[in-house]
């Protein structure tokens, strides 16, 4: 615990961690139920379309990565966070009409945004640390992940629950199905604008470590 109390850079990239993660998970899941049941494409072709946010997170990663060797990770974390927020913003607009080069756009949006913060948030966080450190770290960043990610679905499937109840997703209740949807990009929005407060906070890098134990 000493890690988060001596080094507000690291405390602060993992709390942005854990919020972009929370934020983000759960939307490759409702996406890929909203391209099944109210597009009525296959599950591979679902799949498919997903496809386009790794993809250009897998691009933009490498260049995000070099470049906060160089410069500060607060910029480009946050910058990343702003667009993630973005895109999340823009789903919440999604309804049966939606037309899937949007849907595609905005996954692409999603990808670079999430490329963007996540590589200079984890060099912000390990570079926070002295090198007897990097496993705890790195171990610490893992758990944050994991703990958005079962937010992430936790949210939605609350979202579920609340809206349409404990029943199959039927064309009966695609309307509410929609409803949820609207809901969970909702929420994920204000996390994800919570997100950009604690990236801008951390601080810029003054090459201070926490190097006691």
């Amino acid at each position: 615990m000493q890690l988060f109390f001596k080094s507000r850079i690291f405390a602060f990239s993992n709390i942005a961690a854990l919020i972009n993660y929370s934020a983000t998970y759960a939307v490759a899941f409702l996406l890929s139920l909203d391209l099944q049941y109210t597009k009525g494409f296959s599950a591979e072709y679902a799949g498919f379309i997903l496809i386009a946010s790794p993809f250009f997170q897998m691009i933009v990663s490498p260049f995000a990565g070099k470049l906060s060797d160089k410069h500060d990770s607060q910029v480009l974390s946050s910058l990343g966070m702003g667009l993630t927020a973005f895109g999340l913003f823009l789903f919440i607009f999604l309804n049966e009409s939606t037309p899937l080069w949007y849907i595609i756009v905005v996954l692409i949006i999603l990808g670079i945004g999430f490329g963007l913060f996540s590589s200079p948030n984890i060099n912000a966080i390990m570079s926070a640390v002295d090198k007897k450190y990097y496993g705890v770290a790195s171990g610490i960043n893992s758990t944050m992940r994991l703990l958005g990610q079962m937010l992430s679905m936790g949210v939605a499937m609350m979202i579920f629950a609340i809206v349409i109840g404990q029943v199959e997703i039927t064309p009966a209740n695609y309307p509410q199905f929609t409803e949820s949807l609207h809901w969970a990009f909702v929420l994920f929005t204000v996390m994800c604008l919570a997100g950009i407060f604690f990236s801008l906070a951390r601080g810029r890098r003054s090459g201070e470590r926490v190097v006691e134990g």
